[in-house]
């Protein structure tokens, strides 16, 4: 099998790519929609920066890293909010490798991760320019809620129970 997805620490070198890589992306879509540019270098390290990623360490949370023929290629994040709900983040798959069965089997990983810290239920936020993320969700049972947050950026809100 071409996929495989372990845990990686979120401060590791291949963590720390693979967040800018995703961020550079949602940022970059986010500006150049709303305001025609793409996001300013000195925002994306101030950004970066502020963004360790420790909520993603166990005993509480979880980074995953996919990898596609052994080469880094995607991550998902998971924390718990509350002992039964956990928070999908970070979901990512490098543009080459999207297409090739990688982003389901990162989510099924990450729900396993969530259910490993106790959660019974998986919730996560997202923009309505990500079609392509809302279209993997609902394909894998994440229902469209109420929000759940009122993060500036969030335009769709899901949940999906973890039996």
């Amino acid at each position: 099998m071409p996929w495989t997805i372990t845990p990686e620490p979120p401060d590791s070198p291949t963590a720390a790519a693979l967040w800018r890589a995703y961020y550079t992306e949602v940022s970059d879509r986010y500006y150049l929609l709303h305001e025609g540019r793409r996001t300013a270098p000195d925002e994306l390290e101030r950004e970066i920066a502020a963004r360790t990623g420790d909520e993603l360490r166990p005993p509480s949370g979880q980074l995953l890293v996919a990898r596609h023929d052994g080469v880094p290629a995607g991550s998902a994040g998971v924390r718990l909010l509350t002992p039964e709900t956990a928070e999908l983040t970070r979901v990512f798959l490098h543009e080459p490798m999207r297409g090739k069965g990688g982003a389901p089997l990162l989510v099924q990983a990450a729900e396993a991760a969530a259910r490993t810290l106790g959660a019974t239920r998986m919730i996560l936020d997202t923009r309505h320019d990500l079609t392509e993320a809302r279209a993997l969700y609902t394909r894998l049972g994440y229902q469209e809620t109420p929000p759940h947050n009122n993060d500036t950026y969030a335009e769709h809100w899901f949940t999906k129970p973890l039996h």
